[in-house]
């Protein structure tokens, strides 16, 4: 096993105070709100790394810290009253640069041209009363120097590299007056069009139809290809996980409890809570006859988070460790295989087993 520093970043490791050589840098991020039953730890310790071109996944079920995340990376947790209570630690690192201790000033600068990001619901995402080119054109200009109609034909031709017929004429209709999978579309133009080297795309997809979805998912991956960009794809659906990512992270209680390539995570999975997940999802590539599995129990208020491993009031295998110590004592991530990394307090030989002659048959 790697040896752990007290970040949660394995020794030899680059350390919060060095950003690695990837374009995306996470250290010990925590994201915590302040309220009057408490503290809500919404992210609370979570690092990973991301270079350009590559496409990182972040799943869980809904309250374990993926959206927070991928607000804290674009600055917008400051925005607003809201913005007053959060409580933020850890580094942001973005292309050498560091977000958390950044002023807002520089990190609105940097929002839009450097990173952008697409939100789950276009539809209240954009606003209502201006047309879908004014919006994407005010997006343009507040990056480029430029005037209003070059910016417009920059919008248009935006318009028409996602795949929205009639361009031209399309610019100028009203966020309502556009289908789900248009606006969807249309938010993806106005997140691209100033060339960012990070998109973050949050339930990019969970809105629309499944040929939608798919036409959604080879947008975001052939733009990618044009950009170069580094991509975050916050989702729940695995099938999207398996389509169009290259590494994995699964977040529980606001914690990572496995990351690793998307082949490991799928194939030779680490950690409980990932095996209750692919057993929860329907298979369309073999017959089976058995029923999905669900995750059973809800996940963990925020709040009072279990001590111990978070995940096990609900882990079938929480007794099998010896001293209770999946009760007592948070496992750290540790590397499993090469990229591979679980926290988990079974032992290597035990997941091994389990997954080999438990859970993998059942899949």
């Amino acid at each position: 096993m790697t040896e752990l520093s007290k970040t949660g970043a394995a020794v030899g490791e680059p350390t919060p105070s060095s950003p690695s050589d990837a374009f995306l840098e996470v250290r010990d991020l925590k994201v915590h709100f302040p309220t009057d039953d408490g503290i809500v730890k919404s992210v609370d310790g979570l690092s990973f790394s991301l270079e350009k071109g590559k496409t990182l996944s972040i799943v869980g079920e809904s309250g374990s810290g993926k959206s927070v995340t991928s607000l804290a990376i674009m600055g917008l947790h400051r925005l607003g009253a809201r913005g007053k209570n959060v409580r933020m630690s850890g580094e942001i690192w973005l292309g050498g640069k560091e977000l958390v201790s950044a002023s807002p000033d520089e990190v609105r600068r940097l929002r839009g041209r450097e990173m952008a990001m697409i939100f789950q619901d276009p539809l209240s995402a954009m606003h209502p009363y201006y047309k879908i080119g004014d919006q994407i054109v005010e997006a343009y200009r507040v990056h480029n120097n430029v005037s209003k109609k070059v910016a417009r034909t920059r919008a248009i031709e935006m318009l028409d590299r996602v795949g929205i017929p009639e361009p031209a004429k399309r610019i100028d209709g009203y966020p309502h007056e556009f289908s789900g999978g248009m606006r969807q579309r249309a938010m993806i133009a106005m997140a691209l069009v100033n060339n960012p080297e990070l998109l973050i795309a949050d339930e990019p997809t969970t809105a629309l139809d499944v040929t939608v979805q798919a036409q959604i998912l080879d947008l975001i991956r052939d733009l990618q290809k044009e950009f170069g960009s580094a991509v975050v794809l916050i989702t729940h659906d695995l099938g999207v996980v398996a389509e169009i990512a290259d590494d994995v992270l699964v977040m529980y209680g606001g914690r990572c409890v496995e990351r690793g390539p998307v082949d490991e995570i799928f194939e030779k999975p680490q950690h409980p809570y990932t095996w209750g997940l692919l057993g929860s999802m329907p298979r369309i590539d073999r017959e089976t006859s058995d029923r999905l599995i669900p995750v059973k129990g809800q996940p963990p208020s925020l709040i009072n988070v279990p001590s111990g491993c978070a995940f096990h009031p609900r882990c079938p295998y929480a007794d099998l460790p010896k001293g209770n110590v999946t009760r007592t004592v948070r496992p750290e991530l540790q590397q499993v295989d090469g990229g591979h990394w679980s926290a988990c307090h079974l032992s290597a030989e035990d997941r091994t087993r389990i997954w080999t002659e438990e859970i993998a048959p059942k899949l």
